[in-house]
């Protein structure tokens, strides 16, 4: 099963609206190498799981795949806010973006020549499952040998690959927004690859005359330097409520992207930060509700919480 805690794995730092920044990063959401594939490999990998002597392997599958559940929530988020921008944004009066919409000016001309026009046609100024160059996303990208070695290792590959094109997408803009969500997804793909290299190592295999890839100075990037003295290269999260993990049992010892630090897989889950709904956006009927249908969706509201008060109690805000 999996238990939905409702604030985001990472902070998403405010900035302008930057619909072509928005585009770059789909290639990280629905690429071949993106967060999709990610998290539809690794848990198809651990739902396909053979030899119960192989468990610490399986769990850290799992751990993975279900932390790449977080991924693909936080970039798509990133998405739109990348994307909200157009008309009623609030931000720089020189801001070429605040000029669809005003003085009664077509609202969605930004569409035209900004990004990816489906964002706006379909997707309602939101996250789509598509590549940068609008390609579907696909099951066909999914690996899953149900050999154990080789998965590993075409795992490693993945996220080398998945970093490398988030180290591009980096270098692509200069938006804080998506810097925050790319540099946090650069840390964590360094540790995952820290976690399938030390897989293939209690294996026997001996992956380090090629990969990693990229083998980068990723400090050079501020915000991943935050990141990396902090550690998060590092851990890996078990999501495991009930203390059965074996993933401990592999992640451990010295980090093999030898900066000297010890890896360590005794956290849960990470803190996270609040998570909020964005604003409506009138302009593309959305959520399109009138005053009649947010009342019913209010009482609606207070008649859940009513139900979830009587089972388990009050349940106590959570500080940030």
């Amino acid at each position: 099963m999996f238990f939905h805690v409702q604030r985001m794995i990472n902070e998403i730092v405010s900035d302008e609206p930057d619909p072509a920044a928005a585009n770059a990063l789909q290639e990280g959401l629905g690429g071949q190498f993106g967060e999709m594939r990610t998290m539809m490999q690794y848990l198809f990998q651990a739902m396909n799981f053979r030899g119960p002597d192989g468990k610490p392997y399986r769990d850290l599958l799992q751990g993975i795949g279900t932390e790449e559940i977080s991924h693909v929530e936080l970039i798509g988020t990133t998405i739109s806010r990348l994307l909200d921008g157009s008309p009623q944004y609030q931000g720089k009066p020189t801001d070429p973006l605040d000029k669809p919409g005003a003085g009664g000016a077509t609202p969605l001309s930004i569409a035209l020549d900004e990004g990816n026009i489906h964002h706006y046609l379909v997707g309602a100024q939101g996250a789509l499952p598509v590549d940068a160059a609008g390609n579907p996303w696909s099951g066909s990208y999914v690996y899953n040998s149900g050999n154990l070695p080789l998965d590993l290792l075409y795992n490693l590959m993945l996220e080398s690959t998945g970093r490398l094109q988030k180290c591009r997408i980096y270098e692509m803009t200069a938006n804080a927004t998506a810097r925050s969500t790319i540099a946090y997804l650069i840390v964590r793909d360094q540790a995952h690859e820290n976690a399938y290299a030390k897989a293939l190592e209690s294996l026997g295999v001996k992956w380090n005359t090629l990969l990693p890839i990229p083998k980068t100075d990723a400090a050079s990037f501020p915000e991943v330097k935050r990141l990396l003295d902090l550690g998060l290269q590092s851990k890996q999260y078990t999501f495991d409520l009930t203390g059965q993990s074996e993933a401990g049992k592999i992640f451990q010892g010295m980090s093999p992207s030898n900066d000297g630090t010890t890896l360590d897989a005794s956290e849960q889950a990470p803190e996270g930060v609040p998570s909020t709904i964005a604003p409506e956006r009138r302009e593309e009927f959305a959520p399109g509700l009138d005053p009649e249908l947010l009342e019913l969706i209010q009482a609606t509201a207070e008649m859940e919480m009513a139900d979830v008060d009587a089972l388990f109690g009050p349940v106590p805000p959570r500080s940030s």
